[in-house]
């Protein structure tokens, strides 16, 4: 059964840091605070949590309740950050796998905040001219990441790509929140900037694409133009810095666990089957 995966509202949580690199095992549960930074209570690590008692008759109890009562799944990410792409095609598999029905939201996080909108260059040339790296090094590091993004349907075109500010993309996904769309315009940006070669930094263009998932391309002008959403998007970057999240994607489910990083589809099946089966026990 294919999960249904709708936008919804906040749920505050404390989580772990999150480490930018990749790959990188990052699943933390029931956070507590101490001494200006997240420790566990008790070791606590999702894909190796005990099975149910219960076998295939509480399996199905489980997802039976997450029907009537959603598994909230927040995401932070950008829409530059080719992990993230990656760690959504994983997470859906995951989702899909785990057969209930969640609830994602998306959050705004800039990995290059400090990049113009007018930028003219590929990722390469910024982490090559603004970041200092090798061009050798940096080429050795899109071929890596575009070799894993194939192997969860994506064609990265790292030659096309045009590396700009994201800023208005999220403003953009906010709008797009407040419409019941956020889930399809995510998905729309995503495609754009990583296959298509869109610059996702030209309100122009941000308003075709937002036209293409069903809202109204003077309305997103607009909003994009008086930044309606700013405030809205510093309020998702402020909660990721007082949460200690470093690096994108991180996902925080059922406001208990946080997942850094694109990891295996597995490793998220399994822990919104925890959630699931600790409802049920609870």
């Amino acid at each position: 059964m294919s999960p249904s995966l709708r936008g919804s509202r906040r749920v505050d949580i404390r989580a772990e840091a999150a480490s930018p690199e990749f790959p990188k095992t990052g699943v933390w549960g029931r956070f507590a605070w101490a001494r200006s930074r997240f420790e566990l209570p008790r070791p606590a690590r999702l894909p190796h949590s005990r099975p149910a008692t219960g076998g295939n008759a509480e399996n199905a109890a489980s997802v039976a309740l997450s029907m009537s009562n959603p598994i909230k799944v927040e995401v932070w990410s950008d829409v530059q950050c080719p992990w993230c792409y990656i760690g959504k095609r994983k997470f859906e598999a995951g989702a899909a796998e785990f057969g209930g029905e969640v609830d994602v939201e998306y959050r705004s996080f800039e990995l290059s905040p400090d990049t113009p909108a007018d930028f003219v260059g590929t990722p390469a040339d910024y982490l090559s001219a603004r970041k200092g790296l090798p061009p050798e090094q940096v080429k050795a590091m899109l071929a890596n990441v575009t070799a894993i993004a194939a192997q969860v349907g994506l064609n990265y075109d790292f030659g096309a790509m045009k590396q700009t500010n994201t800023l208005k993309a999220h403003e953009l996904l906010h709008f797009a929140k407040s419409q019941g769309l956020q889930l399809e315009m995510k998905e729309r940006l995503l495609r754009a900037y990583f296959e298509e070669g869109a610059h996702v930094g030209d309100l122009t263009q941000l308003a075709d694409l937002a036209a293409e998932v069903g809202l109204n391309g003077d309305e997103v002008l607009r909003v994009l133009e008086t930044g309606e959403f700013a405030d809205a998007v510093s309020a998702d970057q402020a909660q990721a810095r007082a949460y200690g999240i470093q690096g994108v994607p991180f996902f925080v489910i059922d406001g208990r666990y946080g997942i850094s990083g694109a990891q295996e589809a597995a490793t998220f099946a399994q822990a919104l089957r925890q959630v699931s089966e600790e409802r049920v026990s609870s």
